[in-house]
């Protein structure tokens, strides 16, 4: 049975008097049934004790939260996660260069012989106070998302033309996640940023992936959790020593891998499907088979890799 996401933050650490605080904001803001249907259940948890209490914080004093953070941190696992704790339906807003006003709040359409407003993903978070997670907000054009001040800052409405003014749910909140390391992205300008509070996100260690590989297979051996995050680790001092790219830092492609060993594929295959491919420089990729034939020779099958 999967476990209860609260029961996960007092088993973190998590201050006590925050997750009585999330219990009281969840009783307050009640739901619809039709509603509930979007409130996230995550495959997966953030391990961040530090991390969760300031977020946790940050948007029960309703405020906004961006996270910013290379590669591999977590910072949808735990958009998605603030989402589930605080019982609020969540609305994933993918940001990209041809984002516009329309695309984020609405639009008019014609059906059924009169003009009606079509609600954009950010029109519907606000009127349901749901949480509105902003993903890679630094790809889109900053005069597009400048429709977005009067939704961030103290006013909080949206101001359509031809409408009224909406003004938005008490506990709606808008999450965003940035890396700077992608193809595409741009600066965030100030008036934008000054209306988040930043969080920083920090590399996952070694030990929080291994509690995290255990915890989605509590079958896999210790032994080989262990060398599974030894593994991501080493790829990743590769990356921040600019040996190789960030293509094969994939932390998705790991978790899908450890599933696919389960499955009785062999672990050099399945890493090499679910990370070392990713990589498409010869020399790249050869380093990473490399890491990854030292810690799992290729006559290892996936069953030995489980209890």
């Amino acid at each position: 049975m999967k476990k209860n996401i609260l029961d996960f933050l007092r088993e973190e650490g998590v201050s006590g008097k925050i997750i009585s605080e999330i219990e009281s904001f969840r009783s307050f803001y009640k739901l619809a049934d039709e509603e509930r249907d979007r409130i996230p259940v995550p495959p997966y948890f953030y391990y961040g004790r530090e991390i969760w209490e300031q977020a946790a914080t940050a948007l029960l004093g309703g405020e906004n939260l961006l996270l910013d953070g290379p590669k591999a941190t977590g910072k949808n696992v735990l958009a998605e996660g603030l989402s589930a704790a605080f019982g609020r339906p969540e609305w994933d807003i993918s940001l990209y260069i041809n984002t516009d006003a329309s695309s984020l709040i609405g639009s008019d359409t014609f059906f059924d012989g009169a003009v009606h407003l079509r609600k954009g993903p950010v029109l519907r978070c606000a009127e349901l106070g749901g949480f509105g997670i902003l993903d890679e907000i630094n790809m889109a054009k900053n005069e597009s998302l400048a429709v977005l001040h009067a939704v961030l800052d103290f006013r909080r409405l949206i101001d359509l033309p031809g409408y009224s003014r909406i003004p938005l749910h008490e506990a709606c909140r808008f999450i965003g996640t940035m890396n700077y390391g992608y193809a595409g992205t741009r600066e965030v300008n100030e008036a934008l940023a000054s209306r988040f509070m930043v969080i920083h996100m920090p590399v996952i260690s070694k030990e929080s992936l291994k509690r995290l590989l255990l915890s989605q297979y509590p079958e896999l051996k210790e032994d080989y959790a262990s060398q599974l995050a030894e593994l991501f680790d080493e790829i990743r001092k590769k990356c921040e020593g600019g040996e190789i790219s960030a293509r094969a830092l994939d932390l998705r492609g790991l978790l899908a891998g450890v599933g696919m060993m389960r499955r009785g594929l062999s672990p050099s295959q399945a890493l090499r499907l679910g990370m070392i491919n990713k990589c498409f420089d010869d020399y790249e990729r050869q380093l990473c088979e490399d890491l990854v034939t030292v810690r799992f020779p290729e006559g290892l099958s996936g069953e030995q890799v489980f209890r």
